[in-house]
């Protein structure tokens, strides 16, 4: 044998690691569910008796928490399914540049630029409405598998 000792390095990631597994039978409405690799939300599920084979089927009926695109997805209740690990955080919004990106204020004090307004027109108008205004603006930010996206908004009153 030899006494050198390898070193790998793996550059390659699969998103193994914002993914955990739960079996199918136990994700219930709300919950959070991987459907053709994107992160959804379980808006219904609807559970089949066993059949002549013996697996009950779970049929999920989800919703893309970043596109709002509907996927469904059949699988049995004994198999596992890839959940999300989803997480939201509140930052509090700084400026808004020209090109549709944000400047975030972190906890930290550091600042996080690489976040673009969002899609939904009505949130897109309160975010610029409220940031014209002067007011002191808190947006909610979920990710999830590598992606992120403003989802909600708070006014923590007007400047000082």
């Amino acid at each position: 044998m030899s006494d050198e000792e390898h070193q790998f390095e793996s550059k390659a990631d699969a998103g193994a690691s914002k993914t955990f597994p739960q079996q199918a039978g136990t994700i219930r409405k709300n919950g959070y569910l991987v459907i053709k690799g994107r992160p959804c939300k379980v808006v219904e599920v609807s559970t089949s008796k066993t059949g002549k084979h013996g697996h009950a089927k779970c049929h999920f009926v989800a919703i893309d928490i970043f596109t709002t695109k509907k996927l469904e997805d059949i699988v049995p209740s004994s198999h596992n399914c890839d959940v999300p690990e989803v997480t939201r955080t509140d930052y509090q919004l700084i400026d808004i540049s020209e090109d549709g990106f944000v400047s975030l204020l972190t906890d930290n004090g550091s600042t996080k630029d690489d976040l673009r307004l969002p899609t939904d027109d009505s949130l897109l108008t309160q975010i610029k409405d409220g940031f014209a205004e002067g007011k002191d603006l808190v947006v909610s930010v979920m990710s999830a598998m590598g992606e992120e996206q403003i989802c909600g908004l708070k006014d923590i009153g007007p400047k000082s």
